[in-house]
């Protein structure tokens, strides 16, 4: 399987370099040496690809005899999952007869992040509604839709796909989590997502990407590469142990 290759400023580590912008500068100055969930994670996302093109009726192969992780629970929750993409079709052919699929999608959404981009599993886009779905194949924990920064930078960089031809006015984001039975949905209109774009996003970006702004411990910190080195997250635990 190659290599993924990810921005500084990626949309699935969005939620930390927003909160805590000078931490994307130090993190991408670390090797991402992988693990074995990111792995599975792959071959799950790669079996997922394979029944959306599949159930679109495209020529693919099946890629389990080549896949490093693979048994019945992989299996039965990208079925679910493709179920779960057949049904958002299945609603939306009620309004729109000809909705556009896009799978395993390159979104760049430089526009507001320096050289950000990000990939899509699945978007679907009708008329004024654009579908922004996202698989996630983890267990440890449970991911909301809600006010989700990677969603709304994946909307984005759909966005930069499709505005200028279809008249979008509201972006429905889901979270399709089957390990934990977690299925999040979120709708935002256009004009709300354009606004944090502009207003809240780019400004923060701009600090990130220069390695500058304030350092911030919180829940973002589990995901963080340098978290055992922070001055910033020991003065908090700190002082938590002081007034617990």
């Amino acid at each position: 399987m190659a290599p993924v290759n990810h921005a500084m400023l990626s949309a699935s580590s969005a939620a930390r370099w927003i909160a805590c912008p000078p931490s994307a500068k130090l993190n991408a100055q670390i090797e991402d040496t992988g693990s074995d969930f990111a792995r599975e994670g792959t071959c799950a996302h790669e079996l997922c690809e394979y029944k959306i093109r599949k159930m679109l009726d495209e020529d693919v192969k099946n890629p389990t005899e080549n896949l490093d992780f693979y048994d019945s629970e992989m299996e039965e929750c990208s079925e679910n999952y493709a179920q779960y993409i057949a049904e958002i079709l299945a609603e939306v052919k009620k309004k729109c007869t000809d909705p556009i699929t896009l799978v395993e999608q390159r979104l760049d959404f430089s526009k507001y992040v320096p050289d950000g981009f990000g990939t899509g599993d699945c978007v679907i886009v009708a008329d004024d509604v654009l579908h922004v779905v996202d698989f996630k194949y983890g267990q440890g924990v449970e991911v909301s839709a809600e006010n989700n920064p990677q969603m709304k930078l994946y909307a984005l960089g759909a966005l930069e796909l499709f505005d200028s031809l279809y008249d979008i006015t509201q972006i429905e984001m889901s979270i399709f989590q089957p390990r934990l039975n977690n299925i999040s949905r979120c709708t935002i209109t256009k004009t709300e997502l354009l606004d944090w774009a502009e207003n809240t996003l780019k400004p923060i970006a701009e600090l990130a990407a220069k390695g500058e702004g304030e350092f911030k411990a919180g829940e973002h910190c589990r995901f963080c590469k340098v978290k055992a080195t922070c001055r910033k997250r020991a003065e908090c635990n700190l002082e938590r142990q002081r007034f617990p």
